[in-house]
């Protein structure tokens, strides 16, 4: 994960996480980003300066603290871009999105049997009445995914969301 400092159109900055640098340049393409204050997509990458502290510093700061010993880093500081207030980034109608898609989610994972990395094998012995039907989650590769949509057989992956990753 690499976080960027970003400004909206307005002038307000503000920072979010992303998987990569094409990552984050690729949302920003596309609209997703969102500016937290006034919900502007019209956002770019702001200028970023590295927080250098030297050994100077770093030993003056330790004597104005008086202690020997060098301190424990400080936590980053919370934002509402950081993983843990994904929803405080989003509009009420995003929040009520997301809030389904959670919900919809829920149900397939309890209504359904998980299968691991037996799925692709499960779904096509499902398909051709080798197995009682049922419904089934796991693990399949795209190309399985792939495969098993070229034979016929619907699948539809579970998505994931900003909380999965907490």
């Amino acid at each position: 994960m690499i976080r960027y400092r970003l400004a909206c159109a307005k002038g307000h900055e503000f920072e979010a996480w992303f998987q990569s640098s094409d990552g984050c340049d690729k949302q920003i393409e596309r609209k997703l980003v969102q500016c937290p204050k006034c919900g502007s997509v019209k956002v770019a990458k702001a200028l970023m300066a590295p927080s250098v502290v030297t050994a100077e510093q770093r030993e003056t700061t330790r004597r104005r603290r008086g202690r020997s010993a060098p301190a424990a880093p400080a936590a980053p500081p919370e934002t509402p871009s950081t993983p843990q207030n994904v929803s405080a980034m989003l509009t009420p109608q995003q929040r009520q999105i997301l809030k389904q898609l959670k919900e919809l989610r829920d149900r397939v994972v309890a209504d359904a049997e998980y299968v691991g990395p037996r799925f692709a094998e499960e779904a096509r012995k499902i398909h051709h009445e080798e197995t009682p039907e049922r419904g089934i989650y796991g693990e399949a590769s795209p190309t399985e995914v792939e495969e098993l949509l070229r034979d016929g057989i619907d699948v539809m992956p579970i998505p994931v969301l900003p909380d999965d990753h907490n």
